[in-house]
């Protein structure tokens, strides 16, 4: 048998080192294709939008040209009336910002239409394509996002963690959130904590799309001894982008300030036991049914772990509320002639 420094080499191991080559290239193909394809509508998006605003066309050219290329190309697809004025909507909006620009070569077209109609302003747009070629949501992945409200959550509700944690870890605040969604699990008002502990690991594949692309689970009631008595944290996962273990305990009822201190405990464990010399200090998530966000700012003012409250919701929110809520914030916060050209 073939050896690689000492280690056998059977050929099994070869065929998967070639199948892993195939997908790669296989990958590299479809985002080629893809980029191609979205290349190819912004051009013509491009022409219809500049033909129309020299007045060389009027919108029912665009139904003669979608006519004429249906002639001259009976196998084509995609090139609708309604598309091609997608097409020319796509071009505007993001034509004049070189920053998001390229972005939206990074999706598919389907990814992009969905951002592209259902969000109402520029940084909303650009908040969900950062997320979904970062997190690589699926088409309905990224529709539940948006339905979820999660970019006026984001904005009206930034995630409040320890002073430690925001040292220890700088991009933690880009990977948690305030609030997580929970809805897929359909629990009763009155459920207990075991429902919610069960459910999230019935539906951990929807739990970890929620929490984010880069966790990855460890253990459920993750055994922890220190000095002769046994532990269980509920759910311990790593994150690879953090290069640290995150301890998550679950309550089902309000915050209160003494589960810090629980949560600390669980944390050294965790570092000095479980931790590879490798990894940074972990992480610790209270994710409770509900919190006051002033009581979770005293209680993590002097906190010295790495950790971070979070509510989990059964139900997702009213996205036209936080839109509204999101409105007035803008308002409140913008220069005074800003405020009046919003309010105009």
């Amino acid at each position: 048998m073939r050896k690689v420094q000492g280690v056998p080499v059977t050929p099994q191991d070869d065929f998967n080192e070639i199948t892993q080559l195939i997908t790669a290239a296989r990958q590299r193909a479809v985002q080629a294709v893809n980029t191609s394809l979205i290349e190819l509508y912004w051009q013509v998006g491009r022409t219809i939008s500049r033909k129309i605003a020299q007045a060389e066309w009027g919108d029912g050219v665009v139904t003669q040209l979608a006519a004429h290329l249906a002639r001259v190309q009976p196998g084509l697809r995609g090139f609708t009336r309604s598309n091609l004025f997608r097409m020319k909507q796509f071009y505007e909006a993001y034509h004049a910002d070189e920053k998001v620009s390229p972005l939206v070569r990074q999706l598919p077209w389907t990814q992009n239409l969905i951002i592209l109609n259902q969000s109402k302003s520029p940084e909303e747009r650009e908040f969900y394509l950062r997320l979904a070629i970062k997190e690589k949501w699926s088409k309905r992945a990224l529709e539940r996002q948006i339905k979820s409200a999660l970019f006026e959550r984001t904005v009206l509700n930034p995630v409040k963690v320890s002073p430690l944690l925001s040292q220890t870890h700088p991009d933690a605040l880009s990977v948690f959130k305030d609030s997580y969604l929970v809805e897929f699990l359909d629990l009763p008002e009155g459920h207990a904590e075991a429902d919610l502990h069960q459910g999230l690991l019935l539906r951990l594949k929807d739990f970890l799309i929620e929490l984010g692309r880069d966790f990855c689970f460890v253990g459920s009631e993750y055994p922890l001894q220190v000095g002769g008595r046994d532990f269980a944290l509920d759910l311990l996962f790593f994150h690879r982008g953090l290069n640290c273990l995150v301890g998550i305990e679950l309550k089902v009822g309000r915050f209160e300030p003494e589960y810090l201190g629980k949560l600390s405990f669980y944390l050294e464990a965790l570092d000095r036991d479980v931790k590879k010399p490798h990894e940074k200090p972990a992480i610790g998530v209270l994710l409770c049914a509900s919190k006051d966000d002033e009581v979770v700012e005293y209680a993590l003012s002097r906190s010295l772990s790495p950790a971070l409250i979070a509510e989990y919701q059964t139900q997702l929110p009213e996205k036209a509320l936080l839109q509204a809520k999101l409105h007035e914030f803008y308002l409140q916060n913008a220069p005074d002639e800003e405020a009046d050209d919003v309010e105009s």
